[in-house]
This record gives structure tokens, C-alpha cells and sequence, in this order.
């Protein structure tokens, strides 16, 4: 008796998406967009390895992350690939890149990266563990002036102006040495770490669990009060400036953090819409490599969708690859987590289609040189088009390219003999007779 062969499963693995043509279609579009806005705001694009030494991955971080990563387990008889692995972010691997190409590089260096990343986690709905991450960063000799914080978030509000959403989004911007002054003042440095992740994580408990959490680090009541207090101040740039100021706070640190958090939301403000905007100090980030300026961006009417956008300051990152010091500023869109959300919640053009422009179809064999002939005129004038060689009925051909293309174009004996041919327009039926050797300027396309 024969064994029966198990069936191989063909369905993607969890935490990697797969889609559909009309759906990848709108997500290489918002993908181009974002590449578009990058590029239109002086970001140059650069490409770094997808495969990166583990050393270099784990250089600043640890712990959880070294569990996250994918290692690489191949050896080849030139190569041990046990020590490498896949990039987690392109943060690690653009301080690398910098340290490599420093003397090939001009500082300021304005950078962007598009491109997949990869984590081990475990995943969850909207959560990938193989993803797009869509990345500028602005990276300074020795030093990097504050004004390129401004210049990064309002590349990243340019960038979802583009996206065309049916709901605003909001920028959520503070500086990480304003609390960390705060805490100094008050005395409670040794407990920084602790009272960071509890004010990252207060918007997805109840404000009693919150302070709970800050009652357990043994604060005494009135700290907890102040801390409670300073983490609702939120606003516009003027408000919080002032309510910040009259803290009284005696730090250095405090200080400069609200210098500098006034003069990005200055410069802001100076360009972009204010309601856009907004000073808030329960935006502290979780990764620990950010020193001033940290921000989120949420789209306020589906708060409980979280981040959509991240980022700041990071002053020390390279010091783990070299003596020598580039401070630098960032921002990324998960751009896979990103499309899934939005799709999700419907608020993505519905005008996008995925359709190619034009669908070829000859009605026999003998049309397929003059076919071909037509789809490379076209082409040549931009638009996307396609040939349907298959030995079909007529009627079953225009099926088929209708889910396809715009629009299709029959090719049959009289067509080959004329110098005009007729498009037809899949969705509302209509036809038009377009003059296919002009093709110099678009407006003489359609024949009169």
C-alpha cells in the first residue's frame, strides 16, 4: 500500500505579509510616496546590508534584542556565518555605515533608508516579524544643530500630507532631558530607568495603575504628585513653554531640554500647521539611545491604534564603533504596520486600483507583431501596458483583461490595416479613437 505524501504547507509564515495585486499596488505606492517626500526634502537615499555581523547588531543593544534577531546558521568553506545575522533596524547598521564611509561623507549628511528589517518576536495583529521600515536620518560631525530636529518631523508631516488619509495626524513632540533634569532636581536619578518605562507605558493603563507603579519605586507622595502632575502637560508651544518655565526647576539639564524643545516647536510652528503640533510630555520613547528631542506621531481620532511614526535625537550611538562623536536625529515609519492599520481601518484612497493602463488583445495570432508594435508605442509614452496572448474567445479575453487593466484595446485584421485604434474604458464603457504614432506630446494622443 502507498504511503500518502503529506501536503506542503504553502501559506506564508506568521509575521510576514502577503498580498494581493491591488493591495501591493497601494503599498508600493505609499512606499514611492514616502521615498518621493525623503528625497524632495534633501534626504539622500542610501542602502545598507540586510545581513549584518551580530556584533555590530548587539554593539548598543542587549538583552531582549539579542533573543529578536535572526541568526544565520549557513557555513560555507570560505565563511562561518555563525556570527551573522539580520538587521533589526537600520539605526545600528547607518552608525556602522558612517564610521566605514566617514571620509567619503559630507557633514551635515542627510540620509534615508527604505528598505526590510527583520525580528524574532512573537507575532500579533499588525505586529510583523519581516517588515518595511522607512527611515531619515541627519547625521553631524561632532556636532548638529537643533534646527534638524524641526527639519526631520516635518519631513515625516510631509510625508503622511501625501498619503491623502481621511483623518489628520498629530506630532507629538518632548525632550528626553527636560524629565531627565526633572528627576535630578527632585532626586531621583537612581530610579530613572524605572520611572522612563513607567511614563512610556502610561497611556495603556489606567492613571491608578500609573501611579501605583510609581508608589512601588518607593517615591514619596508628594514626587509621585509631581510626576503625575508634569506627564499631563500637554499642548501648544506657548502653553507648555510657560507651564514648564514656571516649574522653577533649578537644573541645567531641565533647562537646556526646554530650550531646546522651544526652539524645534518655534520652527515648526513657523511652517506648519499648529493643530498638527503639539508639546507633550508623555512622549519619552523607549529605546534608551535617545538623548533630547523624541517625538510621535498619532492619528488622534484612532488613538487606540498607537504610533504611527517615530523618533529623535541620539547623540551617542557610534561612540560603541569609534572615539569620535556624530550626534544625529531620526525618524522611521514601520510602513508594513503602517499600510495594515490603515487598510484596516479604511483610511487609504479608495481611488487606487492596481490596474495597469492598457490591455492589449489581438484577436488572433496574426495580430501579435502588430500588438506587440501598439504595447512598445504606449509604453514608450509612459503608460503600463500588457499584451493577452491567450488562444481564447474574444469574449473571454476582454474578461479576462478587464481585471487587469483601465482599459483594453482589440487589435483584429481592420485594425492592423488602420492608423487609428479604438481604447475602450473597462469601468464606464466608453470609447475613445487614439492616433498611437503621436506620442510626443499627451494632449495630441486622442485622435480628433
Amino acid at each position: 500500500m502507498k504511503s500518502m505524501k503529506s501536503k506542503i504547507n504553502t501559506a506564508p509564515i506568521s509575521g510576514a505579509q502577503e498580498l494581493l495585486p491591488k493591495a501591493q499596488a497601494t503599498f508600493n505606492r505609499l512606499k514611492n510616496q514616502i521615498a518621493e517626500i525623503y528625497r524632495n526634502h534633501g534626504y539622500v537615499d542610501v542602502e545598507t546590508p540586510s545581513i549584518e555581523r551580530t556584533e555590530v547588531l548587539l554593539a548598543k543593544a542587549g538583552g531582549d534584542t539579542e533573543k529578536q534577531i535572526y541568526k544565520l546558521v549557513k557555513t560555507t568553506e570560505s565563511e562561518d556565518a555563525s556570527n551573522q545575522a539580520l538587521r533589526f533596524d537600520h539605526t545600528v547598521p547607518l552608525a556602522r555605515y558612517i564610521i566605514e564611509h566617514e571620509n567619503d561623507l559630507v557633514f551635515p549628511f542627510k540620509v534615508s533608508q527604505i528598505g526590510l528589517d527583520f525580528r524574532g518576536e512573537r507575532a500579533q495583529k499588525g505586529r510583523f516579524r519581516e517588515f518595511y521600515q522607512c527611515d531619515i536620518d541627519v547625521i553631524g560631525r561632532e556636532t548638529l544643530p537643533i534646527a534638524y530636529d524641526a527639519d526631520i518631523i516635518s519631513t515625516l508631516l510631509s510625508t503622511f500630507k501625501a498619503f491623502g488619509l481621511n483623518t489628520p495626524v498629530l506630532a507629538r513632540i518632548n525632550n528626553r532631558k527636560i524629565l531627565s533634569g526633572l528627576l535630578e532636581a527632585l532626586e531621583i536619578s537612581d530610579k530613572s530607568d524605572e520611572i522612563f518605562s513607567i511614563i512610556d507605558h502610561s497611556e495603556k493603563v489606567t492613571p491608578e495603575k500609573t501611579k501605583m507603579d510609581f508608589e512601588e519605586l518607593g517615591l514619596k507622595k508628594d514626587t509621585v504628585k509631581k510626576l503625575l502632575s508634569f506627564i499631563e502637560l500637554n499642548g501648544e508651544r506657548s502653553f507648555v513653554i510657560k507651564e514648564l518655565n514656571n516649574l522653577e526647576i533649578d537644573n541645567e539639564t531641565f533647562t537646556e531640554g526646554v530650550n531646546e524643545l522651544d526652539q524645534v516647536l518655534y520652527l515648526l510652528e513657523s511652517t506648519e500647521d499648529k493643530s498638527e503640533i503639539s508639546a507633550d510630555m508623555k512622549i519619552v520613547r523607549g529605546l534608551d539611545y535617545y538623548t533630547g528631542t523624541v517625538f510621535e506621531f498619532i492619528l488622534p481620532e484612532y488613538k487606540n491604534i498607537g504610533s504611527v511614526c517615530g523618533g529623535g535625537r541620539y547623540d551617542n550611538l557610534t561612540k560603541f564603533f569609534s572615539e569620535k562623536s556624530f550626534p544625529g536625529v531620526g525618524g522611521s515609519i514601520g510602513l508594513t504596520r503602517l499600510f495594515y492599520v490603515l487598510n484596516e481601518k479604511s483610511l487609504l484612497k479608495e481611488s487606487e486600483t492596481g490596474l495597469i493602463d492598457y490591455a492589449i488583445i489581438p484577436v488572433s495570432e496574426h495580430e501579435f507583431d502588430e500588438s506587440m508594435n501598439v504595447a512598445k508605442k504606449l509604453r514608450d509614452k509612459g503608460h503600463s501596458t500588457t499584451i493577452v496572448f491567450t488562444d481564447k474567445k474574444l469574449g473571454d479575453k476582454l474578461t479576462y483583461a478587464s481585471k487587469l487593466a483601465k482599459n483594453g484595446i482589440v487589435i483584429g485584421e481592420n485594425e492592423v490595416n488602420s492608423e487609428t485604434l479604438e481604447a475602450k474604458n473597462f469601468e464606464t464603457g466608453e470609447t475613445e479613437v487614439i492616433n498611437v504614432d503621436v506620442i510626443s506630446n499627451p494632449e495630441d494622443f486622442w485622435a480628433d
